[in-house]
Parts: C-alpha cells; sequence; structure tokens
C-alpha cells in the first residue's frame, strides 16, 4: 500500500478593537538580505538566475530598501565564475545570462558590498517531477464547500530526502509554502496538498515541488512557522533574527540574513476545474 504525506495551509483571521498606540525604538544599523536561491525549472536551461540584495529596514515600515552597487560573484567546482551584474540601476537585483546549472555541482557565492566580504556554498539538489494532479470538493471548516488539490511526486527511497512545496493562489497576494521530509516515507509517492476557501473554478494555480538540503529544509521550516502566526509571508522581516548560511568575512558579528541554495524545481500551472 502506498503511503502520502501532505501539508495544509490554514489561513485564520482576527478582527478586535483596535487603538494605535505609537512606540519609539531604536533602529539598529541596517542589515545585508541576501536572497541567493537559485531555481532551476525542469525542461530549461537555467541560463537566466538572478540573486536580490536589499537591507533591512524601520520597524514600521514594509518598503523595501535595495542593496546597490555590490560585486556578485558565484564559482563551481571547476573555477567557472559565474558574474551577476545588476541590470537596473539602484534595483538590487543582480542578473547572470550564462550560468549553468549541474545537479550535484557544487557553488560558492561572493558578494561585495560597502567594504565587507560575504560568503557560502551550496550544491545543487536534484528535484522529482510532479506526476499527477487531483482535484476534491469537500465541506470546509466553514460549513461552505472548498476545493482541495493534491499533486504527487516521486521519492527516491535510496537516499533521505527534504522538500519544499509551494502553491500560487491568483486570490491571494503572496505564495504559500511547506516543508516535508521522506522520514517516514522513503520510496513512496507523496503528495502536496492544498485546500482554501479563495480556489474557486476557472482560477490557475502555481503548484511547485523543490529538492532541499537539510539545513535549509530547518531554515524555511522556521520561517513558515513565523509566516503563519502573523502574516503568511515567509519572506516578510521575521519577529525574530533566524541566521541562513551566508557569513560575513570581513566581520563575523555583522551576519547577513538570508541563505544561498541550488536546486532543480518542477513547476505547473493547474486551472481548477
Amino acid at each position: 500500500m502506498k503511503k502520502y504525506i501532505a501539508f495544509l495551509f490554514l489561513t485564520l483571521l482576527f478582527s478586535s478593537c483596535e487603538k494605535v498606540v505609537d512606540v519609539d525604538l531604536n533602529n539598529a544599523a541596517p542589515k545585508l538580505v541576501i536572497d541567493a536561491i537559485i531555481k532551476w525549472q525542469k525542461g530549461t536551461t537555467g541560463e537566466v538566475q538572478t540573486i536580490k540584495l536589499s537591507l533591512t529596514n524601520d520597524f514600521y515600515t514594509n518598503d523595501i530598501l535595495p542593496a546597490s552597487g555590490a560585486i556578485v560573484t558565484v564559482i563551481n567546482s571547476g573555477g567557472t565564475t559565474f558574474d551577476f551584474l545588476e541590470a537596473v540601476p539602484n534595483s538590487g537585483e543582480y542578473v547572470c545570462s550564462n550560468f549553468l546549472p549541474a545537479i550535484d555541482e557544487t557553488y560558492a557565492l561572493t558578494i561585495q558590498y560597502e567594504g565587507q566580504l560575504y560568503s557560502a556554498s551550496s550544491k545543487l539538489y536534484a528535484t522529482p517531477e510532479i506526476v499527477n494532479i487531483t482535484q476534491e470538493t469537500v465541506q470546509g471548516i466553514s460549513g461552505e464547500d472548498e476545493i482541495e488539490i493534491k499533486y504527487f511526486f516521486q521519492d527516491n527511497g535510496a537516499e533521505d530526502n527534504y522538500y519544499l512545496l509551494g502553491v500560487v493562489n491568483p486570490n491571494k497576494q503572496i505564495p504559500e509554502f511547506g516543508v516535508v521530509s521522506d522520514e517516514f516515507f522513503q520510496g513512496n509517492l507523496m503528495f502536496g496538498f492544498y485546500g482554501s476557501s479563495e480556489t474557486e473554478p476557472g482560477i490557475t494555480l502555481g503548484l511547485s515541488v523543490q529538492g532541499v538540503s537539510i539545513g535549509y529544509y530547518n531554515y524555511m521550516n522556521k520561517l513558515v512557522t513565523i509566516a503563519g502566526s502573523g502574516s503568511g509571508n515567509p519572506f516578510a522581516t521575521p519577529p525574530a533574527t533566524i541566521r541562513g548560511n551566508v557569513v560575513n568575512e570581513t566581520n563575523a558579528e555583522d551576519f547577513p540574513l538570508g541563505y544561498f541554495f541550488l536546486s532543480e524545481i518542477d513547476a505547473i500551472e493547474y486551472e481548477v476545474q
């Protein structure tokens, strides 16, 4: 008998009387935020990749401060250097158009910014294909009908695996994520599960699965947990500092935020029936 594993996205909305209270907070020095997740979409060359750099901002603002003027490079184990250049001035988005992704290849990231040198390394992980998608209508928590989606992928029983699962719903402002391991499901057909009252016939969902390292699995698990207690956005500024795998070679105590990681990703657009 095949075993399955699922993850569930739940959004809770609380309302109450509110009173605006202004609290004076001391602003810490801005930290560099590094979004260096290289995703190689199955069936593509993966040549075009983007790394985003920004700075932390004041507590009461959601404005993103781009980190412009950095020197960003990625080097593979063979010594080939891939330059990530800021295509649009003051955007904080650094693009490489000739990247060469390879499964199990190891890559090293270096960033020079404002006199500081940052570095990290990671190998590129493989990802299984999404092999099937099913849809079912059930009675939701509110008593109303709710559409549930399952998308299946085959686990590799020869090794321990960790996965990041994602859903993009056009009726929601931000993507939703969950992490899962094959600890109790080695070699079985696994699935991602998505149910939401904001899923309706005719919309197109973006479904994805991504093989990840245990380090990135733990990192995302913490972010998703924090997001579930707040806005639901794992890429918003968390209420607690979560360290990534990038280190400051110039000043270890002035560590950056964010992560450097590479993997394949299988993403499918599914039209809800």
